[in-house]
């Protein structure tokens, strides 16, 4: 069953990445995001390949691998991939569908088409940005 828009919305507030956006920010993100059935086994992220795509976990379970070593499990509402919106640096860990899985897709070009309709956007998701990394300097 597709997920209809406030769904979406919900969802996407849950990201750090995009706490800061208002309701209306959301929805121009929800708007632009498609939503995926992907099989078991699937990798939908590769370590070392160049990322376009930020997901969002809706049902399902994926696995977190670097240099083939678990990281870690994900279920419904966490998310992966928000580097691939801001860098089209190559992934970090790849990530396997442990399960089958429903997932919110944001491709970078996407997120570009909604940050020059909205700025404002942009401007929360760098100041988000800058926040988790002076987090990590002080760790």
């Amino acid at each position: 069953m597709a997920l209809g828009k406030n769904s979406k919305i919900d969802l996407l507030r849950k990201v750090p990445l995009f706490a800061g956006c208002s309701k209306a920010e959301l929805a121009e993100l929800a708007m632009q995001t498609d939503e995926l059935a992907i099989g078991e086994g699937r990798v939908l992220a590769r370590e070392g390949q160049s990322g376009r795509e930020f997901f969002v976990l809706v049902d399902g379970t994926v696995r977190i691998t670097k240099n083939g070593r678990k990281l870690a499990d994900l279920g419904p509402g966490e998310w992966f991939g928000e580097i691939a919106l801001i860098t089209r640096g190559p992934r970090t860990a790849t990530v396997t569908a442990s399960s089958p899985v429903r997932v919110l897709v944001l491709t970078d070009r996407a997120f570009r088409q909604v940050v020059q309709r909205v700025p404002s956007i942009a401007l929360k998701v760098l100041a988000s940005v800058g926040e988790r990394l002076g987090a990590d300097a002080r760790s």
